[in-house]
């Protein structure tokens, strides 16, 4: 049986921007942007970026866009994860919440297998047991938040085998039967061409186009035949066109330019947004409101958790442990897949503990490379540079003695002391700590 919660409008939103504090001036200062989308794990809801305040008292709409929850992954979504989310959108006055169809982690207690941590968003295989956990997880999601959820497709460098729907009818019936938002980002959509030879016009075809809460837009790169969704080049003719193909079917209440990294002079975005603004216009439709329905959802079965759990953590200990490729994947693009999700997780890396980069200099990229290829990722990104300062020093490296003691310095006031403890693992632990702090 369906219920309805409450009826809500469709927000029009018009045009937006991600919000990144190395453009928060500029994107105060771009004449015409109507809202902003914000990283929901970046932001503090008490300690709220000051830009951020006065986009909102001028009434710029922010929404939070969560990276972290992995809906895909087999596991139900974490309680904690979830309050997070709906902490952020309720301190921004949001007027809803979006995250990934995708899965982050795996292992761990379905599989008997160590917890392993992608760093990034993978794609989740479009099957039934796949879909009925990943309504599920929708269902918890959208019990949970404050306000409507939206969901987003994802860019895939690899293509799961054996899968059982076409993209559009994958999310044509997530939205069936949960009555969640899309967020459809077209560029994701042209990734998935040049990757696995999806045709955009036909996914648009048959998604549920009413359903569709904005759009994002965002550049790359073709680089032997792989297009890399980077967030940080300029928008393509290619991704404007199947911009144009969505909003000749329907006009979308939003849409929002992505950049993540190398951010070019404000007039170049600027000319962008002009851009995307110009395609919408032209191809423009009127959309009805696509009422904010939560229904009733079967729980997924204890076996089809677990076989999406075996399967998603098969694949992500082939691209993160170097264990043998499941069968049926393109060995080739898992490689290419495993060398990007290494090269995120050390630009991440980078970003959270700046410190490393500036001790080792330019060797920090290639030592960090290394280390990634046999150390997976087990916690979040603070964790994973103790780790590698760990490593490094435990190596005797940087060979440069002053270099060494820098390092040693950053990990021992960041790792802190502990207490002997009857457990083996915090005792070597508590022993590393003495050693590293003799070097």
């Amino acid at each position: 049986m369906q219920h309805l919660e409450r009826q809500v409008p469709q927000q029009q939103l018009g045009t937006g921007i991600g919000w990144r504090p190395e453009i928060a001036d500029a994107v105060e200062a771009m004449p015409g942007i109507d809202w902003v989308e914000a990283v929901a794990e970046n932001l503090c809801p008490g300690h709220l970026p000051d830009s951020l305040l006065r986009l909102r008292e001028r009434g710029v709409t922010v929404v939070p866009h969560g990276v972290s929850l992995g809906l895909g992954g087999a596991d139900r979504p974490a309680e904690e994860r979830l309050t997070a989310l709906a902490e952020r959108a309720e301190a921004l006055g949001s007027p809803l919440v979006t995250e990934h169809i995708a899965y982050v982690r795996a292992g761990g207690a379905l599989t008997a297998t160590q917890p392993l941590e992608a760093g990034h968003l993978l794609p989740v295989p479009r099957t039934r047991d796949a879909l009925d956990v990943l309504c599920e997880n929708v269902r918890i999601a959208q019990d949970a938040l404050p306000v409507p959820l939206a969901v987003e497709n994802i860019a895939a460098l690899v293509a799961w085998p054996g899968e059982e729907m076409t993209e559009g009818q994958f999310l044509y019936e997530l939205v069936e039967r949960t009555g969640v938002r899309l967020l459809i980002d077209v560029a994701n959509l042209h990734t998935n061409h040049v990757n696995r030879g999806e045709d955009p016009a036909k996914a648009l075809d048959e998604l549920p186009v009413e359903a569709i809460a904005y759009v994002h837009v965002a550049g790359g790169f073709e680089r032997d035949g792989v297009w890399h969704d980077s967030h940080a080049h300029p928008v393509p003719e290619a991704v404007l066109a199947v911009l144009a193909d969505l909003a000749s079917r329907v006009s979308p209440p939003g849409v929002l330019l992505e950049r993540d990294e190398n951010f070019p002079e404000p007039a170049e975005l600027e000319r962008e947004l002009d851009a995307i603004r110009a395609t919408v216009k032209t191809s423009g439709e009127a959309l009805a409101d696509f009422p904010a329905e939560r229904r009733d959802v079967p729980a997924a079965s204890p076996a089809a958790r677990q076989r999406t759990a075996v399967a998603q953590a098969a694949l992500l200990s082939a691209l993160v442990a170097g264990t043998p490729a499941p069968e049926g994947f393109d060995h080739a693009r898992l490689k290419v897949q495993s060398h990007a999700l290494a090269a995120k997780r050390a630009d991440v890396v980078a970003k959270v503990a700046p410190e490393l980069p500036e001790i080792l200099g330019r060797a920090y990229r290639g030592e960090f490379l290394a280390y990634a290829r046999t150390r997976p990722m087990t916690g979040g990104y603070r964790h994973d540079a103790l780790n590698f300062a760990e490593h490094l020093l435990l190596a005797g490296r940087p060979g440069d003695p002053a270099a060494r003691q820098r390092l040693s310095d950053w990990w021992l006031e960041r790792s802190g002391p502990a207490p002997l403890s009857r457990r083996p693992a915090a005792r070597l632990l508590h022993a590393t700590r003495r050693v590293l702090s003799r070097r």
